[in-house]
């Protein structure tokens, strides 16, 4: 006799108390970032190659998680390629 699978024990894997893992590790990501975040509220100077900028060194933390966030999500179309 051969053993036919439907499948469920996949989908158990990948949720946690009904929600789905990914959504449970972008959440965490989430939380982590935002502690980092208030966690570093010092002002820095940033300099550019002309041009120097003061501001408080949570945002130019939240503009580097933003613009990789934004990279990942522009270049996830090309994972399978």
């Amino acid at each position: 006799m051969t053993k036919i699978s439907d499948g469920s024990s996949a989908s158990k894997r990948s949720e946690i108390a009904g929600i789905p893992t990914r959504y449970i590790g972008i959440g965490v990501i989430v939380v982590l970032a935002v502690w980092f975040l208030f966690a570093n509220l010092d002002k820095v100077k940033i300099q550019f190659w002309v041009f120097t900028v003061t501001a408080p060194l949570w945002i130019a933390l939240l503009a580097t998680l933003v613009a990789g966030g934004a990279l990942g999500w522009l270049l996830k179309g090309r994972r399978g390629k």
